[in-house]
């Protein structure tokens, strides 16, 4: 039975690390703020997008898996940031670009810092607990209910895609 536990364990130390407890206040793109603490007990998928970037259609794709889970509780908050030189000059000129060609409605933040020194809270927090930091454009971090990181994906993974919806479905009510 010793010998059991002690196995369970080594295979726990070697999971990939998941942050405890993320939060963080953005400043929204429309005057306030969203607070992820506010969304607790909801899944929430945080994204850091790009106004002008190869992989900005997945604006589309983040509209759709929102309308898709939002009365069921799931959160996507996308992060503009020009971090990679891919983001238009103001807050103002970001909502209407994504009003317009995507019909966002989905929360925004300002234009934010994701990478850095200057990194945002939140994204300095995912970083030290699992060492995933952006490295491009539409990375996304799933949290879970309980406010933990559940998954990081990278830019090429659409949002729509079944990894990450079937990790959103199995999240929700």
């Amino acid at each position: 039975m010793l010998r059991i536990i002690v196995v369970i364990l080594a295979l726990l130390a070697a999971a990939p690390s998941v942050a405890r407890g993320v939060g963080g206040t953005f400043a929204s793109i429309d005057g306030g703020t969203h607070s992820l603490e506010a969304w607790r007990g909801r899944p929430v998928l945080v994204v850091n997008t790009a106004s002008q970037c190869a992989f900005t259609g997945q604006y589309a794709a983040l509209q759709k898996v929102y309308d898709a889970y939002k009365a069921r509780g799931l959160v996507v908050l996308a992060v503009p940031s020009d971090d990679f030189n891919q983001e238009l000059d103001s807050a103002a000129e970001v909502k209407a670009f994504c009003e317009l060609n995507y019909d966002l409605d989905l929360p925004m933040t300002d234009i934010t810092p994701v990478t850095g020194p200057d990194a945002h809270p939140f994204y300095k927090s995912v970083r030290s607990a699992t060492g995933f930091a952006p490295r491009w454009n539409f990375n996304k971090v799933l949290i879970g209910p309980d406010g933990d990181v559940v998954a990081t994906y990278g830019s090429a993974t659409r949002p729509d895609s079944r990894k990450i919806v079937d990790r959103i479905e199995g999240l929700l009510p």
